[in-house]
């Protein structure tokens, strides 16, 4: 079991890729973990499967027009947190499915941006109810394997370089957390992250958004010494 206060690199690792199905998931998951890699130089980078179109109970709003919303609100969050590029596969919320295709697309971001550390949702969560986070962390997951294999979309070798080789995971979202990142001292950055995904807090301010982190974040950190924290199930791929 690994219980300590920072997520750990491998020897030269600065390069962080965060795959996730919808804009927020990455705020309310691990931004806490994102602002504090951000601050110590880490160059963050965000993949989304989808623009979160169908996130709203308006019947004035439309996916069209939700989905130019929650891209804004997204680049906003993530300049907050200080991540370098926010890009976006063009799945539509709700239909993600664990296909070929997104396994292709996203072996082809990895080789293209070269991370030493890719964060996503744990397939594995019992009773996650939400298809696109299981089928984003099973893609996700399944393109590491591809990516490194020289066998796998060499078609992509002229744009990509070549295959390239993940050493590490972090899964978010997981049932069986074996590492805790203290978040307490940027409490602050991921609450005002959040704000900037208005269309999802339902009237909340910044108040009530802090009183949710600490609801989440305080059972996470009470074991381990801290007063809030992310939890991750970290896997090193040999």
């Amino acid at each position: 079991m690994v219980e300590n206060s920072n997520i750990l690199l491998p020897p030269g690792g600065q390069r962080i890729l965060v795959v996730m199905a919808h804009p927020d998931d990455a705020e309310f998951l691990c931004g806490g973990t994102i602002a504090r890699l951000t601050a110590q130089g880490c160059e963050v980078s965000y993949l989304l499967a989808t623009r979160g179109q169908r996130g709203s109970d308006d019947p004035a709003m439309t996916p069209e027009r939700l989905a130019v919303i929650r891209e804004a609100e997204q680049r906003r969050a993530a300049e907050v947190l200080g991540v370098r590029q926010v890009l976006f596969l063009d799945y539509v919320d709700g239909d993600v499915e664990p296909s070929l295709q997104m396994r292709r697309e996203i072996a082809r971001m990895v080789r293209l941006l070269k991370p030493d550390v890719v964060f996503t949702f744990d397939p594995w969560q019992r009773y996650q109810v939400h298809p696109d986070h299981r089928a984003v962390g099973l893609c996700t997951l399944d393109a590491l394997a591809a990516s490194r294999n020289l066998m796998y979309y060499p078609e992509q070798f002229a744009e990509t370089g070549g295959p390239h080789r993940v050493r590490q995971i972090y899964f978010f979202a997981s049932d069986q957390p074996n590492h805790w990142v203290d978040i307490s001292a940027v409490i602050d950055r991921k609450v005002e992250a959040l704000l900037c995904h208005a269309s999802q807090m339902r009237g909340r301010d910044a108040q009530a958004i802090r009183e949710l982190v600490l609801q989440r974040g305080r059972p996470l950190g009470s074991e381990h010494g801290f007063t809030c924290a992310e939890a991750f199930h970290h896997l090193v791929m040999n």
